[in-house]
């Protein structure tokens, strides 16, 4: 079954509410609760709930065993972890540690994403590492399942390279740039409905951002005004991960390729074949610590 945005929203609302109550949920929830949650009209949601309960998706509200296999296309399956690189601007703190590895507040920078991936239920998860890449290792005792991936390229090329190493793992996933600080783990669902960044609403940035048009991005570039601010969080469905396998390999061959940032790939040079959407987010819900000034704005320990 292929579902409409509006019951895709739907379903995964309710399959949230089911698993939160451990799928003991007695009781439906309100057609004006789901539009408030959901951000659709009332009408809508009245529209959407008799076309699921059609299709056996759903029962007085609540999720069914077929609305959880209608879901099952849009799981996502593995999430990609890009941790090789130096992190030359968090230096003294990164000549001895890799910057994901930078403990903020006690917590290790990457453990943010990892605890939001566990807890999303995604179970394979594969980080490409290089700079001091054996101090990786410690995560094992917390996440058992890892699965490491070397990038031999990290110290001579851009992180293209990273996801060189994981370009056929690209299908139905998450790549996370594994040094931000996550502080609003639902951004990490369990489903996702299309291929996408995360971006924030910007009046002006100076940063890495998007254009945008009805939804979708339609330029990447470095500052802007009346944009999106870019996170390097995204997602990819199984038709553009298939895809993105061979156009990362073109353009890392191409000359200078080696210097692209990875994400270059999709929004630059081959964005006509791709529609990504715009997830949005707030400055509230990752942090972006560039520099060590930055690192001891957040903990003050590092002040000291």
């Amino acid at each position: 079954m292929t579902l409409s945005r509006p019951q895709f929203e739907v379903l995964t609302l309710l399959e949230s509410l089911h698993r939160e109550s451990g799928g003991d949920r007695k009781t439906g929830i309100t057609q004006r609760i789901l539009a408030k949650k959901t951000g659709l009209s009332v009408g809508t949601i009245n529209k959407t709930l008799t076309q699921l309960d059609e299709a056996g998706c759903t029962e007085q509200t609540r999720i069914t065993p077929g609305g959880i296999e209608a879901l099952e296309p849009y799981r996502v399956k593995r999430a990609l972890f890009i941790a090789a690189g130096f992190g030359s601007r968090l230096v003294p703190i990164t000549l001895n540690t890799p910057k994901p590895l930078v403990r903020v507040k006690g917590k290790r920078i990457i453990d943010t994403l990892l605890d939001a991936v566990a807890a999303a239920g995604i179970e394979e998860i594969v980080i490409v590492r290089g700079y001091l890449g054996e101090q990786f290792d410690q995560l094992l005792y917390k996440y058992p399942g890892i699965k490491f991936l070397e990038n031999p390229f990290f110290n001579e090329s851009n992180n293209i390279s990273s996801a060189m190493c994981v370009r056929y793992l690209l299908k139905n996933a998450y790549v996370l740039e594994s040094d931000l600080y996550l502080n609003s783990p639902a951004l990490i669902a369990k489903y996702q409905y299309a291929s996408n960044y995360l971006g924030v609403p910007a009046d002006i940035t100076d940063d890495w951002c998007f254009e945008t048009k009805n939804g979708y991005i339609s330029r990447l570039k470095v500052g802007g005004k009346n944009c999106h601010h870019m996170f390097g969080i995204s997602y990819w469905n199984e038709k553009d991960g298939a895809k993105m396998a061979e156009h990362i390999k073109t353009v890392y061959e191409m000359p200078g390729g080696k210097e692209r940032y990875w994400d270059q790939v999709a929004l630059e040079y081959f964005i006509k074949e791709y529609n990504i959407e715009v997830r949005e987010c707030s400055f509230d819900d990752i942090i972006e610590i560039d520099t060590f000034g930055d690192l001891k704005k957040l903990d003050h320990t590092y002040a000291v």
